[in-house]
């Protein structure tokens, strides 16, 4: 590992296991850059002008040789279930009006850290391997990390990959997810959303629906490729693909999107989470949902959690589901 420094580092994990660190200072530019390494850090609106971040220097680091910090001690406080429960009604109403087949609420568990540099705390995520996507902006007084099992697209060349994850069960109930209506309804809304989106971009590959397998969770998951007739700007498929049908609402548009960021100001939902979050190496261009992570702000913690929320959906099993996802989440860290 590079030598310690005070500005802000970037990591990414690659598909053998390693992981590409990016140390700062780092340089910000609007559009993706034609070579090198850069990183893709952006709000969930994609506010920001200058999003592509290409660092002062950089390192692929194999699995040994990640960094394994002390992790820090944080006092939980239990998330607001009041909040979520009147978000969760206004949604519900929203539905039955029909100005939503589905959408993403999120709740957030809060805690505070003893430790006063939080990157110890996100570099407890890197170590994570495949199916999660090990992903973080480290700086010693905001940023975040995560290990994620949402790809929201690779591109390599002509062929582009994403997928549609939804549907959420514990690892012990995984043959009654295999036959849960509630849930491959929503897993089938966010699928074929998302196919919709794809369908006049080149020939479109889907594999069949499956069971993606995390360990304290499983997830249904269905696997698309697209042999891309022509191949937009990064910054084109990342407008197009983001929100994903499961973090975003169904249909999207500018009155959905604005309901939902409202929603999530109103539960303290950090700006970055569900954002798309990228890796420019060799070429080749991959972003992953941010999701499944950790933020912080000072020695502020949150933890945040989303779930799809449709017609079929009450109230008590969605607040189960977001604890399972919170929980897999420290699971992941070792802050079990």
């Amino acid at each position: 590992m590079s030598e310690n420094t005070t500005e802000p580092i970037a990591f990414f994990g690659l598909a053998d296991g390693s992981l590409l660190v990016g140390y700062g200072p780092f340089s910000h530019v609007a559009l993706r850059p034609e070579n090198g390494v850069a990183f893709y850090v952006n709000d969930f609106a994609l506010s920001h002008e200058k999003p592509w971040r290409i660092p002062h220097h950089w390192e692929i680091l194999s699995k040994e040789n990640i960094p394994r910090p002390a992790l820090p001690q944080i006092a939980w406080q239990a998330p607001d279930a009041s909040g979520f429960a009147q978000v969760f009604q206004d949604i519900s109403h929203a539905i039955r009006r029909g100005v939503f087949e589905k959408t993403v609420p999120v709740s957030v568990e809060h805690g505070k850290c003893a430790d006063d540099d939080m990157r110890d705390l996100g570099w407890a995520f890197a170590r994570v391997s495949s199916p999660k996507i090990a992903y973080g902006w480290l700086d010693a007084k905001q940023g975040f990390a995560g290990a994620t099992p949402e790809l929201l697209f690779d591109l390599q060349g002509s062929l582009l990959k994403t997928m549609a994850l939804a549907g959420t069960a514990r690892s012990e109930e995984r043959e009654i997810l295999a036959v849960d209506e509630k849930e491959i309804r929503e897993h089938e809304y966010v699928a074929q959303s998302l196919i919709a989106k794809l369908a006049d971009m080149g020939t479109l590959q889907r594999q069949e629906r499956s069971i993606l397998d995390l360990g304290s969770i499983v997830h249904f998951q269905t696997l698309l490729e697209v042999a891309l007739d022509e191949t937009p700007t990064t910054e084109a498929l990342l407008r197009k693909l983001h929100p994903t049908p499961a973090l975003g609402p169904l249909p999207r548009t500018k009155e959905t999107m604005a309901m939902l960021l409202e929603w999530r100001k109103s539960l303290g939902c950090p700006n970055e989470f569900g954002a798309p979050f990228g890796l420019l190496h060799e070429g080749k261009f991959r972003a992953v949902v941010a999701i499944r992570g950790i933020w912080w702000d000072g020695t502020h913690v949150m933890l945040p959690a989303g779930c799809g929320v449709i017609e079929a959906s009450r109230v008590v099993n969605e607040w189960r589901e977001l604890r399972l996802k919170r929980e897999a989440v420290k699971h992941a860290a070792g802050l079990f």
